[in-house]
């Protein structure tokens, strides 16, 4: 037989010898005519855009539709799509514009797949039509999260896989929040409603200046070859979700977002409806510097009348959530239901528990109880059937993470996560966490489902216990107080925390940071609003509140020591549990906070701070420090007035410090 055989050949080694001194291979002719046994059916391919093309399963459409005769009716593709799209196109419309872009589904890159043309989206060119309407603008609907990878790696410098599967991004210039920038529309809406003035997060701005920013916000989008959307919703609670649309450049941005918000089923999906509320994401084009209320080229604007935010000039992903919890603490309260910026926890038994706290009080980590079911880490809502987490997601600080230190955060980082400027070994691409070459502020976004005892839907009972912590770097407030209601309400609009400013050189001194409601920066209405709110709840639940310090003891930062989290987690363990209830109380001076003799675990000294300091003189000194503070603090606020004679805001004055 020949000894190159043909394709019919099935192939052997002989025994004689090729010139290569190698074992000569012999053909022999099966009698069926096929080579191997593996063979199958021939692929239905004719180009390598249609095999690929088959590699991707199609999603078919296993929702019913209304009015439809049978459950599962089939529709064509054009007319699923049809409605979702004029919604779509309806938001990218810019004002003046008369129509919005001509809109097609589908990534821009796959021209065998792109639709020549999609019915009921024809127009006329008029002349008050810009350019920007004239063209294709490729709407990337809620992908998924491979699809949002495979884009963000494509198209967006700075985009990789790390070693554990998560997507690394980079956010640009701004690696935070820039709330000096933040501004709501001033109007009828809410002029008598919102928080102005001193104190408040709230810088005005006008209708006709937040259209200026909105339509360069939405012409910038409607020029780019696609736009992402994302259709989602905001708050577990059935009754009180709110439907919300974010329109992004970046596909960074909508995987974030896909995230962040509670993700829809198909059903939910095709059922959608007009949102609630709608984010115009411009964040790679600045805002015009020389329009009226702006002080840089970043913008990030509200509009609650419209129901509309706008970003220019920013493309920090932390602004759309904030952004977004902004806005319910505004429409929720309309609603009786109270917004907070709060860890929230529930034990096997439901009782529930609301961790309020600034950067470096422990919120996270208290509030991550391995006992416990985790019903969310930083926004919540209060109503009539109990609390619910606002969000879908996490977004949790990376700096410094360790696998010993945050176990449930460290394992989250996998496929789906987001990870914002980490850097990374450029082989392995293995995370270096302590690394702050691009910034302090690294961050994780990932879905509450990737937390192993998140209690899914993320809703629970009404609070039992609700905890304000403290990291008190004066060393004077007590590990453990528990409060009247007036005096929740006090430490609530207070929001103190005080740390040490490590950031410069040889300075020591402890630096008292008041947050009203533990969330200053988001909230719309006046700090007392949310108080009384929170008292009324409190009381009718009849939920305690702690004031729990995990700063310094037996001096301030420098002479004492940081008081150990094993202590803390005792007390909070104690307070999970009602024992701490039926412990014995007496009462600080100063501050008037009521302390336990004892608590389970924790050496009784250390429980009243006075006890821990050997220079008393210096102790009372630095109490009546810290006491002027809040009383200076305080005093933006003892002009609104709670109640119709009074009485609550006197109630709230006498629960402070009394020196």
């Amino acid at each position: 037989m020949a000894e190159n055989g043909n394709a019919n050949g099935e192939f052997s080694f002989g025994t004689g010898t090729a010139r290569n001194g190698l074992a000569k291979i012999q053909t022999h002719k099966k009698q069926n005519g096929i080579c191997h046994d593996d063979s199958g059916p021939p692929v239905k391919a004719q180009t390598i855009d249609e095999l690929h093309s088959l590699q991707k399963k199609r999603s078919a459409p296993t929702t019913p539709i209304k009015d439809s005769q049978g459950a599962f009716a089939t529709v064509s593709d054009e007319d699923r799509q049809k409605q979702q799209l004029q919604s779509i196109s309806a938001s990218l419309a810019s004002l003046t514009r008369e129509t919005g872009p001509k809109v097609v589904k589908g990534d821009p890159a796959r021209k065998a797949e792109t639709p020549k043309h999609v019915p009921d989206h024809h127009f006329t060119p008029a002349f008050n039509v810009s350019d920007s309407s004239l063209k294709f603008t490729h709407i990337l609907y809620n992908l998924s999260p491979a699809e949002l990878y495979e884009q963000a790696i494509k198209h967006e410098q700075g985009s990789f896989i790390t070693a554990t599967g998560a997507l690394a991004t980079l956010s640009g210039a701004k690696t935070g929040r820039a709330p000096r920038d933040k501004r709501v529309v001033r109007d009828e809406t809410t002029e008598n409603d919102l928080w102005w003035g001193k104190g408040s997060p709230n810088i005005e701005m006008d209708e006709h200046t937040f259209l200026v920013n909105r339509e360069r916000a939405v012409d910038y989008l409607n020029s780019l070859d696609k736009v992402f959307v994302n259709d989602q919703f905001l708050n577990w609670d059935p009754q009180n979700k709110i439907r919300v649309r974010i329109v992004s450049a970046r596909a960074y941005h909508s995987l974030f977002m896909h995230n962040m918000c509670i993700r829809p089923t198909p059903e939910e999906l095709e059922n959608f409806g007009t949102p609630d509320f709608t984010i115009y994401n411009a964040g790679q084009f600045p805002c015009n510097r020389y329009t009226h209320y702006m002080t840089s080229s970043t913008s990030i604007d509200i509009n609650l009348g419209r129901r509309e935010m706008v970003i220019l000039g920013t493309q920090y992903a932390g602004e759309m959530k904030k952004g977004l919890f902004s806005v319910m603490h505004y429409l929720m309260p309309k609603r009786q239901i109270l917004s907070l910026h709060s860890g929230c926890n529930m034990g096997k038994d439901g009782d529930v528990a609301l961790f309020f706290g600034l950067s470096g009080t422990g919120k996270t980590t208290l509030s991550t109880d391995h006992n416990r079911y985790l019903i969310g880490d930083d926004e919540h809502c209060w109503s009539e059937n109990g609390v619910s987490n606002i969000e879908g997601g996490c977004y949790a600080k990376c700096i410094d993470l360790s696998r010993e230190k945050e176990p449930d955060i460290w394992n989250a980082i996998k496929f789906g996560t987001v990870l914002e400027n980490v850097v990374f070994d450029e082989h392995t691409r293995e995370v270096d966490y302590s690394d702050k070459s691009v910034t302090e502020n690294t961050r994780a976004s990932y879905p509450i489902e990737y937390i192993p005892n998140a209690k899914i839907p993320c809703v629970g009972p009404h609070p039992k216990n609700v905890i304000l912590l403290a990291c008190d770097a004066f060393g004077v407030l007590p590990p453990v107080s528990k409060l009247s209601l007036a005096q929740t309400m006090y430490h609530f609009i207070s929001g103190y925390t005080a740390l040490v400013a490590g950031t410069e050189e040889g300075v020591k001194e402890p630096q008292a940071t008041f947050s009203a409601c533990f969330g200053a920066a988001f909230i719309m209405l006046h700090p007392t609003k949310y108080a009384a709110m929170l008292a009324e709840k409190m009381q009718k639940q009849g939920a305690t509140g702690w004031l729990v310090n995990t700063g310094w003891s037996g001096g301030r930062y420098g002479s004492g020591s940081r008081i150990k989290l094993p202590y803390t987690r005792k007390i909070i363990d104690a307070i999970h549990s009602g024992s701490l209830l039926e412990a014995n109380y007496k009462k600080t001076e100063v501050f008037g906070l009521e302390i336990p003799t004892e608590v389970e675990g924790v050496p009784t000294e250390i429980l009243d701070p006075v006890n821990t300091w050997s220079d008393k003189k210096a102790y009372q000194d630095t109490l009546l420090k810290l006491a002027g503070l809040f009383k200076n603090n305080f005093e933006t606020f003892t002009s609104y007035k709670i109640g119709k004679d009074n009485k609550l805001t006197e109630e709230i004055l006498a629960a402070g410090p009394n020196f």
